[in-house]
């Protein structure tokens, strides 16, 4: 099992839009687990795209959590890191 993060926050307009991706496996073994997952933000192909993103609110995002627990596809998909995000498990 795995646990996929999707980060969101106000823009300079106050829209809210998403600020990072990430995803973490779940350990099996007993006791306390601290993961760091990189997260990371989609960005657009284009200038134009980003002009227009930009003025509009809307930037890209994944539409399917599926997408960032898989990887497959997203070798295709350009994204930026967007720094790390710390989460402990305890497990019994």
């Amino acid at each position: 099992p795995q646990i996929v993060l999707s980060v969101y926050g106000p823009d300079f307009f106050g829209h809210d839009v998403v600020r990072g991706y990430g995803a973490v496996h779940v350990p099996f073994v007993p006791g306390r687990h601290k993961r760091t997952i990189a997260m990371f933000v989609p960005e657009s192909t284009s200038r134009l795209q980003q002009l227009t993103s930009w003025f509009t609110g809307r930037r890209p995002e994944f539409t399917d959590p599926k997408v960032v627990a898989q990887g497959e596809g997203r070798e295709v998909t350009r994204v930026r890191s967007q720094g790390f995000v710390t989460v402990c498990f305890n497990v019994m």
